[in-house]
């Protein structure tokens, strides 16, 4: 099925407005695949660690997803999807930290819209929505 999420930049040395995308994704999807699209949608390098984690919020971590423990709460066996990831336990959101020097953090959302069938000929995951520019990854780029 497909989802609609809300993807926000919450913190990052370079963010100077508001950065939000809504995208379409398959609930099939990946950890991985939520990263190579908030990659892909910022417009970073791809050149730092990253991690998943839920909490109440960014600074305040309650779950780390990790797909390289053989033991833990949400150990799959294989890759995280979405689909075994939400919903979250109540009062936690999903955060992606990308680049833990700059600490790039932004804030994942399930939104309440009804999962879909894929539609022929569209390519997912897709922006469907944008709210302000991509922030500088780098300050002084």
């Amino acid at each position: 099925m497909i989802w609609t999420m809300r993807i926000e930049c919450v913190s990052g040395p370079t963010l100077e407005a508001p950065w939000v995308r809504v995208v379409e994704i398959d609930s099939a999807a990946t950890l991985l695949d939520l990263h190579d699209l908030i990659q892909a949608t910022a417009r970073f390098d791809r050149d730092h660690p990253f991690e998943f984690f839920a909490g109440r919020n960014y600074r305040r971590r309650a779950v780390t997803f990790d797909d390289t423990e053989d033991e833990g709460e949400f150990d799959s066996g294989g890759p995280l999807t979405l689909e075994q990831i939400f919903p979250l336990p109540k009062n936690l959101k999903l955060y992606y930290h990308f680049d833990f020097g700059d600490d790039w953090r932004f804030e994942i959302r399930r939104m309440r819209t009804k999962p879909k069938e894929p539609e022929g000929g569209v390519k997912y995951p897709r922006v469907i929505e944008a709210t302000g520019p991509n922030p500088r990854q780098y300050g002084r780029f």
